[in-house]
């Protein structure tokens, strides 16, 4: 029994070694073998076609007739001019593997390189013409001709694929990308659209490829396939999404709502696509489709719904921006707009639902309709409530703290903006908190301390607490220090704390004050943008537009010249409607200011205006 157990355990060691010793050598034999194609490749690569023409020979060779290999072959003697020899080697191969229906393209490669365009192109045609429904084959030959930038047989070759493998939109991607090379734009958007058709195509990376290809004029006719599309397959919502976004990028929010109403009773959603919708339009200021569409959601979802809230709120924020973005607004406008928030209240209630809305309505009441009293009711009510969570009581906190501001009540004021930057520290609402602090003892003529605020909010992760800062920054620091101008720069600040408790009158006399008693001062250009702050707020355009005018004019290489060419460019393009005047004064500003904070946005608003595509 020993005798036959050892004789076993003898026979499958042998066994192993054997298996060991034979994989090595299959190991040792791969490694010569990817040596070898390594340098045939740097030959290749090198411009030294006859010797990689002698590797590749032997490789095609030794290895089962890799076809990589010969195709690598006949491209060096082709390149070295040896075409008869390259011909022949194609034609034997032809016969040896009349399967190998690629060899086709070479052999036409061939002819063409010889001047011979009737046996070429009658190759090319026999290559498409032995496709079978072998997809290797079919994607082997249309690479061949790819490769060759021979689209239209490229194409040929897929179309003749589809057709043997009895596959619709099999090859949908690989079209679109041919179409698209080959600059017609129908077929590539037909072929991209086609591909929507496959269980497993996401409408995102069709939307990715057209938009990067498309020209503007090109949207035309995506539209009216898309259009066509809906008709021949009305049970695929697909290509109605499709059609909502062409419109959300053209920036037809209106077409775009339509469509966007129609699915979503199509197909019984919850009202979020239409809300999606509205916030966009919003964030466009498209107002009046926003208000739309979340009115659409208001009226058609019940109360307790998933957006039902937040379009209730985003419907009062439309209306406001309709209505105050005008300069020709009533109090009318503004008591009708009064009343929507009331009957919000007195349908669900102030609670800690309905919070941040109680924010919103406040401040409706301290900017516009300057109730001060009533703000602040509204926010102390709701820093009672229980539930609130910690970034809208925040919010409530800076807001209150404002409006106490405006009242007079400084120290109260304060001690709330300190208790938001201590519970926010690295965030973005301690960073407003600390502004407005910093903005506070500036008013009180606590120019130093400010000024070291300023300087460390420099670095806040908000963009615009950033740039306010800078512009502070800078501003104290220009005219902290000189001769007489710390008794100017405090007459200034108190005029800019009137200018913000709304006492326009007031603040008006006081920059006056600062004109007459320091005559061209260093100041002047800020005086001039002040009042055309206050003349803005009291939508007297007639009063502003000089203003700023003489600031950009007679003040170019003072720091607020830039703001007011911009808020100028702004108000010929949305208030007086002189387009041109706006394009030109955006030109201007991002030519001459550069290195301005406004130039990046003044740029885009130049070329949405000139009609460029963004």
């Amino acid at each position: 029994m020993i005798n036959k157990n050892m004789s076993t355990f003898i026979i499958r060691a042998k066994f192993c070694i054997v298996a060991i010793f034979l994989m090595s050598l299959s190991s040792d034999t791969f490694c010569q073998i990817q040596q070898r194609v390594n340098l045939a490749n740097e030959y290749f690569n090198a411009g030294e076609f006859e010797k990689a023409a002698d590797m590749y020979e032997k490789l095609y060779n030794e290895n089962n007739k890799n076809t990589s290999f010969f195709n690598r072959y006949i491209q060096c003697l082709i390149e070295t001019k040896a075409l008869d020899k390259a011909e022949k080697t194609v034609r034997d191969e032809l016969k040896k593997q009349p399967g190998q229906v690629v060899f086709h393209v070479t052999l036409g490669q061939i002819y063409e390189r010889q001047g011979e365009k009737v046996k070429s192109n009658t190759e090319f045609n026999k290559a498409v013409e032995k496709i079978t429904a072998d997809q290797n084959i079919i994607v082997s030959v249309a690479s061949a001709f790819t490769n060759l930038a021979k689209y239209d047989y490229a194409i040929k070759a897929y179309l003749k694929g589809e057709k043997e493998t009895k596959i619709p939109y099999l090859f949908t991607y690989n079209l679109a990308e041919l179409y698209r090379r080959n600059g017609d734009v129908p077929n590539m958007i037909r072929y991209n659209l086609l591909s929507l058709s496959k269980e497993n195509t996401q409408p995102l990376q069709i939307q990715t490829n057209l938009q990067r290809y498309l020209q503007e004029d090109d949207y035309k006719e995506l539209q009216s396939q898309l259009y066509q599309l809906i008709q021949e397959f009305p049970n695929n919502s697909v290509y109605s999404e499709m059609l909502e976004w062409t419109f959300i990028t053209r920036k037809e929010y209106v077409k775009a709502l339509k469509q966007a109403k129609a699915l979503d009773r199509q197909l019984n959603e919850n009202g979020g696509r239409v809300f999606n919708l509205a916030q966009i339009a919003y964030s466009d200021d498209d107002y009046g489709t926003a208000a739309e569409a979340f009115k659409y959601i208001s009226e058609n979802y019940p109360v307790n719904s998933a957006y039902y809230l937040e379009s209730r709120r985003g419907l009062l924020n439309s209306r406001k921006a309709i209505i105050t973005k005008k300069f020709d607004y009533t109090l009318t406008d503004l008591e009708a707009l009064k009343k929507e928030y009331l009957d919000f209240f007195e349908l669900l209630g102030r609670n800690a639902q309905t919070a941040q809305l109680m924010i919103e309505y406040a401040t409706f009441e301290g900017f516009y309709l300057h109730n001060l009293p009533a703000a602040i009711e509204v926010l102390e009510a709701l820093l009672q409530f229980g539930s609130v969570s910690t970034e809208t009581t925040a919010s409530a906190k800076i807001a209150l703290a404002d409006f106490y501001l405006m009242n007079g009540e400084r120290w109260e004021a304060s001690l709330l903006y300190s208790q938001v930057d201590k519970d926010f520290k690295d965030g973005v609402l301690g960073e407003k908190a600390r502004y407005q602090n910093a903005k506070l003892s500036y008013y009180a003529g606590d120019f130093e301390w400010a000024q070291e605020q300023f300087k460390i909010l420099k670095g806040a992760t908000s963009k615009l607490i950033s740039n306010d800062a800078i512009d502070m920054s800078v501003f104290i620091l220009d005219n902290l220090g000189l001769d007489t101008t710390e008794v100017t720069l405090q007459m200034f600040a108190s005029a800019d704390l009137l200018i913000f408790q709304n006492k326009f009158d007031e603040a008006l006399q006081k920059l006056d004050s600062v004109s007459i008693l320091f005559p061209e001062h260093s100041l002047e250009d800020d005086v001039l943008y002040q009042k055309a702050q206050i003349f803005k707020k009291l939508r007297k355009i007639d009063k502003v537009v000089p203003l700023f005018e003489k600031i950009t004019e007679t003040y170019k290489e003072e720091i607020k010249a830039d703001n007011a060419l911009f808020e100028l460019a702004e108000i010929y393009e949305t208030v007086l409607n002189d387009k041109e005047k706006a394009k030109m004064l955006y030109e201007k500003l991002f030519i001459d200011y550069s290195g301005s904070t406004f130039a990046v946005e003044a740029r885009k608003r130049f070329r949405i205006l000139r009609g460029d595509e963004i």
